[in-house]
């Protein structure tokens, strides 16, 4: 597990080795799943963590939905940047909105295919250098338009640990507490917009400063507040659950902070995805990622927690059926409500699918 290549990093799929599975039967079919957190690329983007080698990476509405119709009821989804499909040229600041653009034709195109089909990158989360401020503003309005109704919000990556290993996606600390970059996150919610927060579980207090300093605006954190268990946290996995809970319990008293539950597969390190002779059942993924999960509902309740796939990074790992399977048993004891809540109904709240 202290493979630099092995854990954090963006790995080229094994089709043979998820092959090896054997298929499981979809657990509650009729339940209606919104996915808070996929990506789509024609290439890997340059700036995630990669591994070794040039290897095809594509994954584009056609591979997606080839995993959407193998099982569950996805009704939609909403697409999170991956500093991808930037514009090659103009304004530095203005690129990114090049990615909201390739995400809001994929939308359209989901469309064209007709009534019954899941709505692909019904809503958009994209990227802006809110360090910029107020002048953000125009970047913003830019993506609004671009995104031709599905433009929600922004994603500020930034993951940071001192250790080379974990594979950062920022080069410095702290960003979310620069004065700059919360002035940028008020353009943010002058307009409507909501922030997704990127860190890893060291950085749990910067959120929780965050969303106390901005009240007003809609945060969901990712990943389930980035646990590590990889690099200088191999073997430390009582100490950093318990460092994860505590801090996570701060970030969960702020009223404004939703949750995404699921994005461990390379960060947290519990399966070793390369090393395995198969991919796990459902029922290991979630006897491994159970006490997160559950430990993230508990402290922000089923009303303030959404489930999200991260294809096709967790497909390093599960395939669709096993993974929403993992998902639905981990909270095989919560009522039809909270089911409804977890699974729909608070993603169509806080990104609103269903309307663009």
């Amino acid at each position: 597990m202290t493979d630099p290549t092995a854990f954090g990093r963006v790995l080229p799929l094994d089709p043979a080795w998820l092959a090896r599975l054997p298929a499981e039967p979809v657990l509650e079919p009729e339940l209606a799943i919104i996915d808070t957190h996929h990506h789509l690329w024609a290439q890997l983007p340059a700036a995630l963590p990669q591994g070794d080698g040039q290897v095809d990476h594509t994954y584009l509405l056609e591979h997606f939905r080839r995993d959407l119709d193998s099982g569950h009821r996805t009704v939609a989804t909403v697409y999170v940047e991956c500093h991808g499909n930037y514009r090659s040229d103009g304004p530095v600041e203005l690129r990114p909105v090049g990615e909201t653009e390739f995400a809001a034709a994929i939308g359209a195109q989901s469309d064209l295919e007709g009534q019954g089909r899941t709505r692909v990158c019904a809503s958009i989360v994209g990227s802006a250098d809110l360090t910029l401020g107020a002048q953000v503003r125009p970047v913003l309005e830019a993506h609004i338009e671009a995104g031709q109704g599905r433009f929600r919000g922004v994603r500020a990556t930034a993951a940071y640990d001192p250790d080379p290993l974990i594979g950062n996606t920022t080069a410095h600390p702290g960003v979310y507490r620069r004065p700059q970059f919360r002035a940028g996150v008020a353009e943010l919610t002058a307009l409507g917009l909501s922030l997704d927060a990127w860190v890893f579980f060291t950085q749990l207090g910067d959120v929780a400063d965050l969303a106390r300093a901005c009240p007003d605006t809609s945060i969901i954190l990712g990943h389930c507040g980035g646990p590590l268990g990889y690099g200088p946290y191999t073997g430390r996995g009582d100490e950093v659950f318990a460092q994860w809970r505590h801090a996570l319990a701060q970030v969960a008293a702020c009223p404004n902070v939703s949750l995404k539950l699921g994005g461990m597969m390379i960060r947290l390190a519990a399966i070793d995805y390369r090393k395995l002779p198969a991919p796990p059942s459902s029922q290991e993924i979630a006897r491994l990622w159970g006490p997160y999960i559950e430990t993230c509902i508990e402290l922000f309740g089923p009303r303030r927690c959404m489930f999200e796939s991260n294809f096709p990074v967790e497909k390093l790992g599960a395939n669709w059926v096993t993974l929403w399977n993992a998902f639905k048993r981990i909270t095989a004891g919560f009522s039809p409500s909270e089911k409804q809540a977890l699974f729909c109904a608070n993603a169509q709240r806080i990104y609103r699918p269903l309307e663009a």
